[in-house]
Parts: C-alpha cells; sequence; structure tokens
C-alpha cells in the first residue's frame, strides 16, 4: 500500500497570468466598475494582485477610481436635499461610464492607464 505524497505545510505561491490573460482581465474588470461599482475592482485586487504587476496596477487604479466615484455618489445623495445633488448623481454615472470604457480599451491594447479625478487609496 502506497502513501499519498505530503502536502505542502503552506499554499503554493499562485502562478503569474501571461499577458493576454493579464490584460482580460483588467479589461474585465474595469467593464464590470460600470455596472457593479467597485465591487468588481475590490474582488479583483484581492484575488489578482500577485498575478502580474499589470494586471495589479489596473486593479488597484480601477479600485481607486470606482472608491472615488462612489464618494461622489454618497455626497450627489447628500445634495439631493439642496437640489445640487439631481446634476451630481447623473454626472457621477456619465464619468463612471466614460472613464471604465476608456480604461477597458486601454486595458485590451495592453496600455497603462490612472484615471483621472481619481483619489489614491492604493499604490
Amino acid at each position: 500500500m502506497t502513501m499519498p505524497p505530503p502536502q505542502p505545510p503552506y499554499p503554493a505561491a499562485p502562478q503569474p497570468l501571461n499577458p493576454s490573460d493579464e490584460k482580460m482581465w483588467a479589461t474585465l474588470i474595469h467593464v464590470g466598475g460600470i455596472f457593479f461599482g467597485f465591487l468588481p475592482a475590490l474582488i479583483g485586487y484581492i484575488v489578482l494582485k500577485d498575478r502580474g504587476p499589470f494586471v495589479r496596477a489596473h486593479t488597484a487604479t480601477a479600485l481607486n477610481f470606482q472608491l472615488t466615484m462612489l464618494i461622489a455618489e454618497l455626497v450627489g445623495y447628500a445634495l439631493m436635499f439642496v437640489l445640487v445633488g439631481f446634476l451630481v448623481v447623473p454626472a457621477v454615472y456619465i464619468v463612471r461610464i466614460v472613464f471604465s470604457i476608456i480604461a477597458a480599451i486601454r486595458a485590451n491594447k495592453g496600455e497603462w492607464y490612472t484615471y483621472p479625478l481619481s483619489i489614491t487609496f492604493l499604490r
């Protein structure tokens, strides 16, 4: 009777993604921000940050931007009491859509991208 091979006492280090997979995940994270806000960027950052420098940079910048847009959206909702929020909230949605599409296109081309109007929470 043979014994199964021993398991390592620690989890294996994550394998780096190939460049096409990094581009694909970066693109999906940017597009996901249009529909789901900061959640795709947060999940992507947690899961993929150690899988390659390109995907790490794109997930960090997407998370920074989506959190900035969340703050702007919350401020817009608070400002609805003085009617300015009715202009701020739609503007935030338009900015989120436009810049996320630009970032997704750049990521798909393999280019580095930093969102304008973004507070840096992660580097």
